[in-house]
């Protein structure tokens, strides 16, 4: 049990340190968006730089100024039916948001991960026991929070 919190505390401790010390700042430009869902990619980029300005080990400016930079495509997005009641009626949803990201190194001109990541989130239209009724939105600010820690992991921790 020590050795578990002593592991977790070193692993907070030494993050900000695996970060290569010239890199400062970070850009997020404007995801693209490869779907037909209006205002998905400024949705993506608010929340990806709400968890960089959380998280405080890279500042966000402009991309003139920074060091690195996030770049994203949306490239899917899906709502479909998971589950049914009993009377055979829809009542549990999936979202599935696909997004292709890409962390550059412009200090040193280099790429330092690029990848698809997918994340998905389930709710449900009606009451049931343990959860209340959700809407799509719901979901798919879920499903765009998961994607943005992801994002804010891989580029801060991913060292």
């Amino acid at each position: 049990m020590v050795a578990g919190l002593l592991l977790a505390s070193c692993g907070d401790t030494t993050s900000s340190a695996l970060l290569p010390t010239h890199l400062k700042t970070v850009a997020v430009p404007v995801f693209e968006n490869g779907t037909t869902e209006y205002t998905l990619e400024q949705e993506i980029t608010t929340s990806v730089v709400e968890r960089f300005v959380r998280d405080n080990h890279l500042h966000v400016v402009d991309e003139k100024s920074a060091n690195c930079v996030v770049r994203g495509k949306v490239t899917q997005y899906k709502n479909t039916v998971f589950g049914f009641s009993n009377a055979a009626q829809a009542q549990e949803y999936r979202i599935t948001i696909a997004v292709q990201v890409t962390f550059k190194d412009l200090v040193k001109n280099r790429e330092i991960w690029s990848d698809e990541i997918v994340r998905t989130a389930n709710y449900y239209v009606q009451d049931v026991p343990g959860q209340a009724a959700r809407t799509e939105l719901d979901g798919r600010k879920e499903a765009i929070g998961k994607i943005s820690d992801e994002i804010l992991s891989r580029s801060v921790e991913g060292w």
